[in-house]
């Protein structure tokens, strides 16, 4: 038995699709991975896959050929590998980068952590700054970490709802956002200033 006949008779479409980062909900629907889905029109059975808002349709080695960008029997010697059922020699070094490549699915779930983790973190110290450093009357200097909070807090805390409760398209227009002009970097900068600065002046309290 080839490859694709080892591949097909031992790998599920919906376990290679979970695998690569695509959800799938227990009737077996997920959000299409290729075109910006909206509501959950792809669906995924055991020996295939049918997106009825782009047509796109096949079997488990035409979905990974399609997530991955890969020719068919590229993406049978993926899926082989991946699940181990191979006793193939391994694939040479340009074959082994090409089949490592991170679906889009994948990668979006990647950065969706990094952004959410680094928003929420940020949101949650605006809240912790607005509380904190209010004017006790109307004659106080207002602290600069109250007028960050007041500019930003309302924005961030409106990103990290997208995220949470957005569909997919919402969710990415969030994260390409973010991951634009190296905002998630200087958010992180940021943030890691901070701590460090409650870090000192904490020590110097004790």
């Amino acid at each position: 038995m080839n490859v694709f006949g080892r591949v097909k008779t031992s790998i599920n479409t919906r376990e290679a699709a979970e695998r690569y980062g695509v959800e799938v909900n227990r009737h077996g629907k997920a959000l299409c991975p290729f075109h910006n889905d909206r509501n959950p029109s792809l669906f995924v059975d055991d020996d295939h896959y049918h997106c009825y808002a782009c047509g796109e349709h096949g079997d488990v080695i035409d979905l990974t050929a399609k997530l991955f960008g890969l020719k068919l029997y590229e993406a049978a010697q993926k899926l082989a590998y991946d699940f181990g059922i191979t006793q193939d020699k391994p694939p040479d070094k340009a074959m082994q980068e090409k089949q490592n490549r991170k679906s889009e699915a994948q990668r979006l779930r990647e950065n969706e952590k990094l952004c959410f983790s680094a928003l929420l973190e940020y949101m949650k110290l605006l809240q912790e700054w607005k509380r904190l450093y209010v004017p006790r009357t109307p004659e106080d200097k207002h602290d600069d970490r109250f007028v960050e909070a007041c500019h930003n807090l309302d924005y961030v805390e409106y990103l990290v709802d997208l995220l949470i409760m957005g569909d997919s398209y919402e969710r990415k227009e969030v994260i390409e956002m973010v991951m634009t002009d190296s905002k998630l970097q200087k958010l992180q900068k940021h943030l890691k200033k901070v701590r460090k600065e409650e870090k000192h002046i904490g020590e110097q309290e004790l």
